[in-house]
């Protein structure tokens, strides 16, 4: 199924609460705009819609409220694949990929045998091997996707380049599930018990996720020390990773704070850091630099995208935390007991009458069943699922009409692609 075909299969309802296209994005101006800002500036169409909850007018959430309708939530009724199987890649290319984690893995052992490190380059193999096979591969597959959109003549070796690179994504998320996973004491991870919770792991797990992330640069050297674009790559690793560590410690200092301090703003903020920039522009930036595309405007472009589509993702990942099958999902959602600045929480608290919020500051963060539950279910007494999927849908059209309108240098088939992709996603 081709990507076009899924783009037409598409609901196209939507643009009615949504400014004119020269409102909609201000690609000129040289500033992200996030979801929620561009719904603000419908106000001055429709100047009715002066609250909004959730990134939506209020008018249409209360409407939706009062008519208290029974859609089947669209995310739940997608028992689809995960994300990255649907990624455009043949079987052949897949499985090209994934035979060069065999490379990845000597790579990274047979250097850290230079330093009479033995059992620590056999411990790092049992690591990778847990850890980093088992992932879903869509940050390395959306290199490898962005690298092909871009170059016309693409050779063998500049694609095991694209591969590594891809891999090089691969070890980054790894490093960083393997820390939050820690510092959430989480149980599963991609339908597994998670690497810090085997018996013979504990919290050696945090010096195997440091070991994970330095795996990066040695493969950078390795490979790409020859190449124009090799300190392009460096800085933009260790910035993402940085901006990323910023993300996760603004989620966890504000999991120590009340519900009732939780805002769009704040969450906004959180999402950008923790999720947009490694998850998305990351990706899509490295390959642009392996390509040769250096122009200012179009990354700028590609970034302002990125952030709106991990925006939309950390949406959609907070939903399915909460209203996810773990069969799915492969991992149990904690936010509620984790006390996590979610979209639902905001929402809710937005929302919420003085006994509903009474019941948030009693129920939430708390790990007991029955008080996770009934969390769970004010949820679904204020509407939020239904919210959800017309956000879903909102979204959709405006990054869809935003990507439409990029200058040209920016991949717009691979962002087109991965938004089709993440649409009604179930895990």
């Amino acid at each position: 199924m081709n990507m076009f075909f899924l783009i037409h299969r598409l609901p196209r309802t939507l643009l009615t609460f949504s400014p004119s296209a020269n409102n909609l994005f201000s690609i000129l101006s040289g500033r992200y705009i996030s979801s929620s800002e561009i719904l603000q500036n419908s106000e001055q169409v429709n100047t009715k819609a002066k609250e909004r909850i959730g990134g939506l007018p209020s008018d249409l959430v209360n409407q939706k409220k009062l008519k208290k309708t029974s859609r089947t939530l669209s995310t739940l009724q997608n028992d689809s694949l995960p994300l990255a199987t649907r990624i455009s890649v043949s079987p052949n290319e897949s499985r090209d990929f994934m035979t060069l984690s065999t490379d990845i893995i000597r790579d990274l052992t047979d250097h850290a045998d230079k330093y009479n490190s033995k059992d620590a380059s056999t411990w790092l193999k049992k690591v990778l091997e847990y850890n980093v096979l088992h992932g879903k591969k869509f940050r390395g597959l959306l290199t490898v996707l962005t690298y092909k959109n871009l170059v016309k003549d693409i050779t063998t070796e500049n694609l095991k380049l694209a591969q590594i690179l891809g891999w090089c994504l691969e070890l980054l998320q790894c490093f960083l599930v393997l820390s939050d996973d820690i510092m959430d004491n989480s149980t599963t991870r991609r339908g597994q018990t998670c690497w810090h919770r085997l018996d013979n792991v504990g919290l050696i797990a945090f010096n195997d996720s440091i070991m994970l992330e330095n795996g990066i640069y040695v493969l950078l050297k390795k490979y790409f020390s020859h190449l124009e674009c090799y300190l392009d790559l460096m800085h933009l690793f260790h910035e993402m990773t940085f901006i990323t560590t910023c993300g996760q410690s603004l989620d966890m200092l504000n999991s120590n704070k009340s519900v009732s301090t939780f805002t769009m703003d704040t969450y906004k903020t959180i999402a950008a850091n923790k999720t947009s920039h490694y998850t998305f522009y990351l990706p899509i930036a490295a390959a642009m630099h392996l390509a040769g595309l250096k122009d200012a405007e179009a990354l700028r472009q590609t970034k302002m995208i990125a952030m709106e589509i991990g925006h939309f993702f950390q949406v959609q990942d907070d939903f399915l935390d909460c209203f996810g099958k773990p069969e799915i999902t492969g991992k149990l959602g904690t936010d509620i007991q984790d006390n996590k600045c979610s979209w639902l929480a905001v929402v809710c608290m937005q929302r919420a009458n003085d006994e509903q919020k009474a019941a948030m500051l009693e129920c939430y963060g708390k790990t007991e069943p029955d008080k996770v539950a009934h969390v769970k279910e004010l949820y679904k007494t204020l509407g939020l699922p239904n919210t959800y999927a017309d956000y879903e849908q909102e979204s959709y059209n405006m990054i869809k009409t935003h990507i439409q309108q990029t200058s040209r240098g920016v991949p717009q088939d691979t962002f087109l692609e991965v938004l089709n992709k993440i649409y009604q996603r179930s895990a």
